[in-house]
């Protein structure tokens, strides 16, 4: 039925299938940039720079069967391991999924078009530094990963 809602409004992350989760995915590219935290007082940095996986113009992994891998340290994200993280950006379906809250606007799953996540300025499209390219992690912290920008607020 065309009137029935959405089933990331009726099932846990636990309940829904492969297909389900991966479509939560909005394509951002924020959670495969690199952060630093710091062993003292375990505060969390995001930086700009990309995983070396990470197409920066697409926003999508060149190699997502096999990054885990390629780069070892990367996190396959579970509904279980979702409680323990503390880097995934305020914007992510996963987590507002979690928080029982709405996807944004302009999620794809909303919009029906990928280009709304560049549109609202969600991406890393156009923001984020090749890992080769970077040099030094710490030259490279930055705060937007972690804000909602303006033009992706809710609309209304």
């Amino acid at each position: 039925m065309p009137d029935d809602p959405p089933f990331w409004k009726t099932k846990t992350l636990d309940a829904m299938t492969r297909a389900e989760w991966e479509s939560l995915c909005d394509g951002c590219g924020r959670c495969c940039l690199h952060k630093l935290r710091d062993e003292e007082t375990e505060r969390l940095a995001w930086t700009e720079v990309a995983c070396r996986l990470l197409d920066t113009r697409s926003c999508q992994c060149s190699d997502y069967a096999n990054r885990r891998r390629r780069v070892p340290d990367c996190v396959k994200l579970t509904p279980k391991k979702l409680t323990a993280i503390d880097w995934l950006p305020p914007t992510c379906a996963y987590r507002l999924v979690a928080d029982g809250q709405d996807l944004m606007w302009w999620h794809p799953l909303v919009s029906g078009t990928p280009e709304t996540v560049h549109e609202a300025g969600i991406s890393v499209r156009g923001r984020a530094v090749r890992e080769r390219d970077a040099g030094p992690l710490e030259e490279h912290v930055v705060r937007w990963p972690g804000l909602v920008p303006k033009a992706a607020r809710p609309r209304g």
